[in-house]
C-alpha cells in the first residue's frame, strides 16, 4: 500500500528507473513533478511492476491528459552503448540528471523522492531514497508507470527495425526466446554485450 504523508511542501518529485536488467535497449529513469492535491488524484494507482499493460497505459493517459503547471514528467535514456562502455550505475544516473534537467524545477522549491538506491545532485536539498518506493509513495509509482509505458514503447518501435530479436514481446529482458535469437543472429547494436556473457558463443 502506498504511504500516506502529510505534505507541507508545494512540489515533489518521484523519480525511478526502468530497463537496468535487460540485455538490450537503455535504460530510462522517469521523473515526474507534481504538486499533492495532483498527487492525490492518483492515489490508487500502483508500481508499474504490479499493473497489466493495459493498467499501465490507462493511468499513463491520464497523467498526460492532467499535465499543466502542477504535474509534468520527463523520461531520459542513456543506451546500450553507454552501458557497456561505462557502467549501469554511471548510465542510470546520467538518465536521472536528464531527466531532472527537462523538468527545469528549481531544486530548492521541491522534495525530491527517489526509489530504491537512486540519488538525485546534491544540489536537491530535500531529497529522501526509499527501498521500494515505487510500492510505497504514490509519486514515485507515478513515475515508475511513465518511464515503463514509454520505454516499452520504445522497444517496440526498436523491433520493427530489429525484428529477429523480439524486442516487442519482452523488451529487451532475457527471456528463452531472445537467448535462442542472440544464438542464431548475434548481436544487435541495441544489445548490452557485457550483460550478455557468453551467449552467443
Amino acid at each position: 500500500m502506498l504511504m500516506k504523508r502529510k505534505r507541507s511542501l508545494k512540489f515533489f518529485i518521484g523519480i525511478d528507473e526502468v530497463g537496468r536488467g535487460p540485455l538490450a535497449g537503455p535504460v530510462a529513469v522517469g521523473a515526474l513533478f507534481a504538486a499533492p492535491k495532483i498527487i492525490k488524484k492518483f492515489r490508487s494507482i500502483k508500481e508499474s511492476k504490479q499493473l497489466s499493460l493495459s493498467k499501465r497505459e490507462e493511468w499513463y493517459a491520464r497523467m498526460k491528459v492532467s499535465v499543466g503547471k502542477e504535474l509534468r514528467f520527463a523520461v531520459s535514456y542513456v543506451s546500450a552503448d553507454i552501458i557497456d562502455k561505462k557502467g549501469i550505475t554511471f548510465a542510470t544516473r546520467l538518465a536521472l540528471l536528464r531527466s531532472l534537467e527537462k523538468l527545469k524545477i528549481s531544486p530548492k522549491s521541491c522534495e525530491v523522492l527517489l526509489d530504491g538506491g537512486l540519488r538525485a545532485p546534491k544540489q536537491y536539498v530535500r531529497q529522501k531514497t526509499i527501498i521500494h518506493g515505487d510500492a510505497k509513495e504514490t509519486v514515485i509509482a507515478m513515475a515508475s508507470v511513465v518511464a515503463k509505458v514509454l520505454r516499452d514503447r520504445r522497444m517496440v518501435r526498436l523491433h520493427k527495425r530489429y525484428p529477429d530479436y523480439g524486442f516487442a514481446a519482452h523488451k529487451g529482458y532475457g527471456t528463452k526466446a531472445h537467448y535462442r535469437a542472440l544464438k542464431k543472429y548475434g548481436f544487435s547494436p541495441e544489445h548490452r554485450e557485457s550483460f550478455c556473457g557468453n551467449v552467443i558463443q
